[in-house]
């Protein structure tokens, strides 16, 4: 793992999204189809501004989520609404998406269906993750029912999150998609989530998941 400050927010973004770009280039010159992971939240905004405007084959990269709320695709807390509206746009608007919820069926009984869609592009080519104050990353929760199952490095790609402090239950990339992605980036502001970090090399993946992806992690600070 390594770490990289920035002096600023504004700053990071620029730099994040070049690299992203770079490596996502590199990737397509070895690759007739190329995977791209990216989380939901306020977070990776201003990288994906910054992205899409890219000069890549985009019409050769999956895009898809590292996790998502079961709740419709324009919901105010949908994933996939933030990713369509700010990296799914400009030139990166050909990328096709690879969700990870259909809209009214039960999360559990449409496991399947999704992880045949994203087993093709597995391994991941570039991850970028969040972290929470928690330690929590994608929907990895501490505590969780079914967290050691979905850090297990035999896991199944897809992991249905329920926690008592999130309203809905939601679908998530398991610790060992996420750790084999061929390039990760963690992405993570203030001082709070900078002592999380240094909290959770200290810990076990069952009290810290992001514990679970770090190896190899690229990790990207600014107050």
């Amino acid at each position: 793992m390594k770490i990289q400050e920035y002096p600023d927010r504004d700053m990071l973004a620029i730099d994040v999204a070049n690299a992203l770009a770079g490596e996502l280039e590199a990737a397509l010159l070895h690759h007739d189809m190329v995977s791209f992971a990216v989380p939901g939240g306020t977070t990776p905004g201003p990288i994906f501004d910054g992205l899409c405007a890219a000069d890549l084959e985009w019409d050769r990269v999956r895009i898809l989520p590292t996790d998502e709320r079961c709740v419709p695709g324009d919901s105010e807390r949908s994933n996939e609404r933030l990713i369509r509206q700010r990296l799914l746009t400009n030139r990166a608007s050909v990328a096709q998406y690879v969700p990870l919820y259909v809209e009214g069926k039960d999360p559990d009984a449409v496991l399947p269906e999704i992880e045949s869609l994203i087993s093709p592009v597995l391994p991941l080519s570039v991850l970028v993750l969040g972290m929470g104050e928690d330690m929590h990353t994608a929907s990895l929760f501490p505590g969780m029912e079914g967290l050691a199952a979905a850090l297990d490095g035999h896991a199944p790609p897809l992991a249905v999150a329920r926690t008592q402090t999130q309203p809905e239950a939601r679908i998530s990339l398991t610790a060992p998609v996420l750790d084999g992605a061929l390039s990760k980036h963690l992405v993570i502001f203030g001082a709070a989530k900078r002592d999380a970090l240094n909290k959770a090399m200290a810990l076990p993946p069952e009290e810290a998941p992001i514990g679970a992806v770090l190896s190899g992690m690229t990790v990207h600070w600014a107050e």
